[in-house]
């Protein structure tokens, strides 16, 4: 029972690396399972502070563990000044370039696990807290509820309101069965766009990152198709180009990264980094060399991805935040992710 667990607050990066293997087992069997739960996802994002999102912060890492020592749960949490300028524990990885958060917990388990985190965060948090911000919370995941049931035996409030949609598209056998699936006119669109690539003036390959590439020349070679876009080129301060390379360094060496390329003549016109975890292909940010704009080269270089998911028998693709048209287009269908506020009062 919540009763007889213990709550415990991490305050440093060393005391966060000696969690890994206990975090790892959890993330295994946690309602919600991403990559922006993996530990070495959140070590990376804490390094850099969301690529400097957030000027300064505290870390207020939770643990529940239950009277034989067994981790339960982990909400990981950093104290700070949110946007509005109030004390408030956020999520590592909030807000702007994770896009799925939220407690790593088993379903069974939420309820006591908010519970007991509310409490202990009454009692022993940071002085002066007002709100614990979840931001790009799946609106599948128990963590509302639990936390709406905790928060109510506190006489606390809770707001939840819709935050962004992340379309996902399910997986067939087949590209046959993938094509057939889709709106006739998409269909049409997507083979089209295909053999215009294969019939260009000029060679189009396309290629993954492999043991054969030079993956810190891969990511700065994305980085530099991504600041073709002014607003990209913005993002790019000197403290986000350090949160990709790190970032792409760690997914590397565990095994879910994926940098794909389109190229032209061998050189690259468009690229995506992905997250290829729990059997689906995240798509997770991309860049365009825009002399080559007539090419489709984004489509061109998802329909081979698409294909090669397919092929890998991956479960779906995840194309998460945001509406853009191309998604629905290619068979995404509507996810989302909430903003929730629990106020202390």
């Amino acid at each position: 029972m919540a009763s007889q667990w213990t709550m415990s607050f991490i305050h440093t990066l060393e005391d966060m690396e000696r969690l890994e293997p206990e975090w790892r087992e959890l993330l295994s069997h946690s309602a919600t399972r991403t990559p922006f739960q993996r530990h070495s996802y959140a070590r990376v994002w804490w390094s850099t502070l969301g690529g400097g999102e957030w000027p300064q912060a505290e870390l207020w890492l939770a643990t529940a563990r239950d009277s034989s020592g067994r981790l339960r749960g982990v909400a990981p949490l950093f104290f700070t000044e949110n946007k509005a300028g109030r004390p408030a524990l956020l999520l590592l990885g909030s807000v702007e370039i994770s896009d799925y958060l939220d407690f790593i917990v088993s379903e069974e388990d939420s309820g006591a696990f908010a519970t007991t985190l509310l409490e202990g965060l009454d009692a022993r948090g940071p002085r002066g807290w007002e709100l614990l911000e979840l931001h790009n919370l799946p609106e599948t995941s128990p963590t509302k509820q639990a936390l709406q049931t905790a928060a109510d035996g506190l006489g606390w409030s809770l707001a939840a309101e819709r935050q962004d949609v992340c379309p996902v598209l399910q997986l067939g056998s087949s590209w046959d069965e993938y094509l057939d699936a889709l709106e006739s006119k998409q269909r049409h669109e997507l083979r089209r766009k295909l053999r215009r690539a294969a019939k260009y003036p000029a060679k189009v390959t396309w290629r993954i990152t492999g043991p054969e590439h030079d993956l810190n020349a891969d990511v700065d070679t994305f980085l530099s198709l991504m600041a073709h876009d002014p607003k990209k080129r913005a993002f790019l301060t000197p403290a986000m180009r350090e949160q990709f390379h790190r970032l792409a360094e760690v997914g590397w060496k565990e095994g879910w990264l994926q940098m794909a390329f389109l190229e032209v003549s061998d050189q690259p016109v468009f690229g995506y980094m992905n997250f290829d975890d729990s059997n689906r292909l995240w798509i997770y940010n991309s860049g365009i060399d825009p002399q080559h704009l007539k090419l489709s080269p984004g489509w061109v270089l998802m329909g081979h991805l698409i294909q090669w998911a397919i092929d890998q028998r991956r479960e779906a693709i995840d194309f998460l935040r945001g509406d853009e048209t191309y998604k629905y287009r290619l068979g995404g269908k509507e996810r989302y992710v909430m903003h929730l506020a629990v106020e202390r009062l």
